[in-house]
């Protein structure tokens, strides 16, 4: 019989590749990726042939560099370029679905994408997002996602990871709703590890981003990285899991 499937995956809201320092750099964001080798990455804000980067496609460009699969997904259409979420991954990915979430119109507009992965002859599902900036909206943005069309589709068959920038902390209705179906994989941490905190880069003192795991899957360790480069790179850290896809039947209970 074979043995538990390992991997591991990264969430990293890169702020258009633009640090702390004022410089675009994609490359500092690969080379920081690169250093934690995660084999699937969820990207929020990345920037597409916009001026204000270059005109760069830095999905593309990351992707190239870490020789990894991706799919991107436009949020929004600034100008002649677009701005959104990506997915990587060193293992074949399909594109299963991508969308907006429910915004206002002074708001920037959010969206999500959701890719199968091959992994490993395993197939998992994983869902990247990033949340809205007020709790009305990240209220209903959460329930799009747990509805029919998303976590809640026939299509979305466990193992199912969800993960991105939620803009909102544990205790919040969003950390909450999405606990009903799914599990804070750093709370699933063994021993008495403390959860990390990933923004702001340069003192980080919230979880907004999380990575939320079905029961399938079983939780090894949690990063994120406290270099300078890392600290100056965007203004979020990226937090990586490493996980194992369970054999057998499905425990219940954390």
């Amino acid at each position: 019989m074979p043995g538990p499937v390992r991997f591991s995956i990264m969430t990293y809201n890169v702020h258009s590749c633009i640090g702390n320092d004022g410089k675009n750099l994609p490359m500092r964001i690969a080379k920081i990726i690169a250093g934690m080798h995660p084999d699937i990455v969820a990207l929020q804000e990345l920037d597409v042939g916009l001026t204000r980067t270059g005109c760069v496609d830095q999905a593309e460009l990351i992707a190239g560099e870490l020789d990894m699969y991706f799919q991107f997904h436009p949020s929004l259409f600034i100008q002649s370029g677009r701005y959104g979420n990506a997915i990587l991954s060193r293992y074949p990915i399909r594109p299963v679905k991508a969308g907006g979430l429910p915004s206002r119109r002074k708001e920037p507009r959010r969206g999500a994408l959701w890719v199968e992965v091959d992994l490993k002859g395993r197939t998992i599902q994983v869902i990247n997002t990033h949340l809205g900036l007020t709790p009305a909206r990240r209220r209903t943005q959460s329930r799009t996602l747990m509805g029919p069309e998303w976590l809640g589709s026939e299509k979305c068959t466990p193992p199912v990871i969800l993960c991105g920038d939620m803009n909102a902390t544990p205790g919040s209705y969003v950390h909450y709703n999405f606990s009903q179906n799914l599990t804070d994989a750093q709370l699933l941490l063994p021993g008495n590890a403390r959860p990390r905190r990933t923004w702001p880069s340069i003192s980080p003192f919230l979880r907004v981003d999380h990575v939320f795991v079905s029961r399938e899957i079983t939780v090894r360790t949690c990063r994120v990285p406290r270099s300078m480069d890392a600290r100056m790179a965007s203004d979020h850290l990226p937090l990586l899991v490493e996980a194992q896809l369970r054999d057998g039947p499905v425990m219940t209970g954390h």
